[in-house]
């Protein structure tokens, strides 16, 4: 049987090969979130005169693409397919420094030049789920499919991280030496701790949603379970609004919204739709964040108005299974698990101020605000040097 994929690798990997002549002065950042577009625009103005910047962004950040084509900044859309074989790698192979905020397939099949400096800049701060080797699933995948996995991984000379215990969960899920793990924040973070963000982001979610205004927010923004059905067990709704004051707001993965229709529903006056906000957006309103495997845990600890936030694991057992949980999980949550809606309704009516102190300085050590600043000084420095 022919495998596509082991193709379109071999495919990169000519191509690459065939353009590997290239000077290598350019900087390329490959976008499939844009929570870093501020950074992108902060390092092109950092970066030596006539470094040229390209941004291969996916469809999906079409609006974030934009803000940076304003900019003067240079975007290519990027799909995983043959005219990026053929246009896109003989640009990418121009590069001495790569940008990625993903995992990107065809960094497999990638020739990797000694002078080519490949960064991973994740989109999240820290880790509740497994993934990587460290997933249980990944022992049953092919040895075709562990070898790609292997292949990108071993492409990041530097994974930039928030902590060294972020460093330790990428080291292990990626078999990597702890030594290509840089702790110098996220630039993404530097927003939550910056008054002036805050301020005009609070302006636009009560603007957008002025139903939240003189109500404590709740937002319940539960992670998204790949092939797996969004079921929350029967008595979510009561759970959730067993504060008459609240307001709620449910901010499901795109893939799991047409599942919830009946949730929403049942929340009945209390909820209030904001199709128009992001998660994090919303997270700058609320008293309250309810989560479960999600990474918005870690930034909602940053933000100022953070006061409780609260864990509602009612598939912990099976999820430990796929893809997983870290080992130390309930080590290092800052409030305790909630696995059934009698300990949920509790917790929301209790309403109990939780101390992120030690949570914080698990993960978000280097999340101050600088991020940015730091980030951009190391990898200009390596252009210039």
């Amino acid at each position: 049987m022919i495998d596509v994929k082991e193709i379109y690798l071999w495919l990169v990997r000519l191509m690459s090969l065939m353009s590997s002549w290239h000077r290598k002065n350019q900087v390329i950042y490959l976008m499939s979130f844009g929570d870093n577009v501020p950074f992108i625009e902060a390092l092109v103005a950092a970066l030596p005169a006539g470094t040229k910047v390209t941004v291969f962004y996916r469809p999906q950040q079409q609006a974030a693409a934009a803000r940076l084509a304003q900019r003067g900044i240079e975007t290519v859309i990027f799909r995983d397919d043959l005219g990026f074989v053929f246009k896109g790698i003989p640009r990418i192979m121009r590069a001495r420094l790569i940008f990625c905020d993903n995992y990107y397939a065809f960094l497999g099949g990638l020739r990797h030049p000694k002078q080519m400096r490949i960064v991973q800049v994740w989109h999240a701060v820290g880790a509740i789920k497994r993934f990587g080797w460290d997933d249980p699933t990944t022992v049953d995948r092919s040895a075709s499919d562990k070898r790609r996995f292997q292949a990108v991984y071993d492409h990041f000379d530097e994974v930039v991280v928030a902590s060294p215990a972020m460093g330790q969960v990428f080291a292990t899920s990626y078999h990597l030496s702890p030594k290509r793990m840089q702790v110098l924040g996220y630039p993404r973070s530097d927003r939550l701790l910056d008054p002036k963000w805050l301020t005009t982001t609070r302006e636009r979610v009560y603007r957008e949603a002025p139903a939240l205004a003189g109500h404590r927010v709740i937002v319940y923004a539960p992670t998204y379970r790949e092939g797996v059905t969004f079921a929350p067990p029967a008595g979510l709704a009561a759970a959730l609004t067993s504060d008459p004051d609240a307001r709620v707001v449910v901010k499901l993965h795109p893939a799991l919204v047409a599942q919830s229709p009946h949730l929403q529903q049942a929340l009945g006056d209390q909820l209030v739709t904001a199709k128009g906000l992001s998660t994090t957006e919303l997270l700058t309103v609320a008293e309250t964040l309810i989560t479960d495997y999600s990474s918005v845990a870690f930034d909602y600890s940053l933000l100022p108005n953070a006061h409780s936030l609260l864990f509602y694991l009612f598939d912990l057992s099976t999820y430990k299974l796929g893809p997983g949980v870290q080992p130390d999980l309930l080590d290092w949550l800052p409030s305790p698990a909630l696995t059934d809606n009698d300990q949920l309704t509790a917790a929301i009516q209790q309403d109990a101020a939780v101390d992120f102190t030690q949570f914080n300085s698990h993960w978000n050590r280097a999340n101050d605000g600088k991020a940015t600043q730091r980030v951009v000084a190391r990898y200009v420095a390596l252009l210039t040097n």
